[in-house]
C-alpha cells in the first residue's frame, strides 16, 4: 500500500476574493503536522504556493512556504502552479525549494508515480499553452509503464465543465490546457491502471473519463465553499488493489476505487444517427 499526503494551492500572500491568503501559514503548519501524526511514504505539493505580486515578494513568499515545508521528514515534492511562475523563474522556484522541479517518475510500493510538470504559465489573453515536448515525454513514459500508474500535474487533465466553479466558470479556458482531448488520447492508450491528480481549480472533484479517475483537490485557502472560513483541505491517496482518496478540513470528500477497473477502456462512444 503507497500513501501519500497532498496539498494543493496554499495561496500564501494576500486576501484576495475566495482566497484567505493570510491564513495559507498556519494551515499549512496543520498539514505538516498531520503529515507528522500519518507518516505517508510521500507528500506531495500540488503548486501554487503563492499568491503573486512581483517578483522580489514572489521570492519572498516562496522562502517563508519553503521554511514551513522543512518540517516535514518523508520524501517530499513540489510542483509549479502559475502563481509560481507569473513573476518567477523555474529555477528560482527550484532554488527556494531545494529541489529540482523537471518531470520526474519514482517507483514507490509497486506503484509508479509520474510528476508531469507541464508548462504551467497562464497568459492572461492565450490561456496555457500545451509544449509538443511536455506532451512526447508524458506520451512516452506511459507507453514504457509497466506499473499502476499515478499521474500528477497542477492543471487538470480531464477537461471536466466548470459549471458552478467560482473561478473558472466564466473562463473555463483557464482551467485546462488547450488540446485537452490529445492529453486524454494518450491517457487512454495507457495499458496499466491509471489514477490522475491535480490541483488548480480550487475545487474537491472526481471525473471519470476512459475509465481513468481524475482527482482535483481544493485549495489550503479557499472560501467559495465553505463561507467565512477557509478550507484547510488537503487529501490522503491510499494505492494498492483499491484506490482510495479523502480530502479532509471543512470541505470534506472521499471515493474509493478498484484500481485494475482504470484499465478497462469502455467503447467508442456512439456516433450520432439512429440508436
Amino acid at each position: 500500500m503507497l500513501r501519500i499526503a497532498v496539498v494543493s494551492d496554499i495561496h500564501h500572500g494576500a486576501d484576495h476574493l475566495a482566497k484567505k491568503g493570510t491564513a495559507a501559514l498556519g494551515l499549512l503548519g496543520d498539514f505538516v503536522r498531520f503529515v507528522g501524526e500519518v507518516k505517508p511514504d510521500l507528500v506531495l505539493d500540488l503548486g501554487d504556493r503563492i499568491s503573486d505580486r512581483d517578483k522580489d515578494h514572489d521570492l519572498a513568499l516562496q522562502a517563508e512556504v519553503a521554511e514551513a515545508f522543512r518540517g516535514i521528514r518523508a520524501p517530499l515534492r513540489h510542483l509549479c502552479g502559475n502563481h509560481d511562475v507569473e513573476f518567477l523563474t523555474i529555477a528560482e522556484n527550484e532554488t527556494a525549494l531545494g529541489q529540482s522541479l523537471g518531470h520526474e517518475v519514482m517507483e514507490l510500493a509497486g506503484w509508479q508515480v509520474v510528476l508531469w510538470r507541464a508548462e504551467a504559465r497562464l497568459r492572461r489573453t492565450e490561456g496555457f499553452r500545451l509544449a509538443e515536448e511536455d506532451l512526447s515525454w508524458l506520451e512516452e513514459t506511459l507507453r514504457a509503464a509497466t506499473r499502476p500508474t499515478l499521474l500528477v500535474s497542477h492543471v487538470p487533465l480531464s477537461g471536466q465543465a466548470m459549471t458552478s466553479n467560482y473561478w473558472f466558470e466564466s473562463r473555463p479556458e483557464r482551467s485546462r490546457y488547450p488540446g485537452t482531448e490529445r492529453i486524454r488520447a494518450v491517457l487512454a492508450r495507457t495499458r496499466t491502471p491509471l489514477v490522475c491528480l491535480a490541483g488548480h481549480v480550487h475545487w474537491n472533484s472526481l471525473t471519470i473519463v476512459d475509465a481513468i479517475p481524475h482527482f482535483t483537490l481544493q485549495s489550503l485557502v479557499e472560501l467559495s465553499t465553505t463561507s467565512s472560513n477557509p478550507a484547510g483541505a488537503w487529501g490522503l491517496l491510499e494505492l494498492g488493489k483499491s484506490v482510495s482518496w479523502r480530502v479532509s478540513g471543512l470541505d470534506t470528500f472521499s471515493a474509493q476505487l478498484d484500481a485494475a477497473a482504470t484499465a478497462r477502456r469502455p467503447l467508442p462512444a456512439l456516433r450520432p444517427g439512429p440508436a
